[in-house]
């Protein structure tokens, strides 16, 4: 069997020039592509050389967006895997984000945040 993984996830945001800045200032992240989306959006591919995030966008601004864990088809979060918890979670406090439900488990601990557009993010470390 072949072994597969994920590639990258897309999200609409209000702003992916600015959600691709703080992404790059915490996870040191990179845009690697960018340039107009499906009809007339606009995309910024933000990550490493294997995986990365597509931020989408339309000229119009989004409109409110129904609670996820509960909308069938909704996007909960998605997850960093990183080195440092500790050092990526100041990063996350400098670019004005609260850090909430810290947890040790076997076998790590991790912590989430919520971006400007709400969008949840969850950061693990693996020991």
């Amino acid at each position: 069997m072949s072994t597969a993984r994920l590639e990258h996830i897309n999200m609409t945001v209000s702003d992916p020039h600015a959600t691709a800045a703080w992404l790059g200032r915490v996870f040191g992240w990179k845009i690697r592509w960018e340039g107009a989306g499906m009809q007339t959006g606009y995309s910024v591919h933000c990550g490493d050389s294997d995986t990365y995030v597509a931020l989408f966008t339309y000229p119009e601004t989004p409109g409110p967006k129904d609670e996820s864990y509960v909308t069938l088809g909704g996007f909960n979060h998605w997850a960093v895997v990183v080195d440092d918890l500790d050092a990526v979670e100041e990063r996350v406090k400098a670019e004005g984000f609260q850090p909430i439900n810290h947890a040790n488990y076997e076998p790590g601990r991790r912590f989430y945040f919520h971006d400007g557009d709400g969008i949840e993010i969850e950061v693990v470390q693996y020991d």
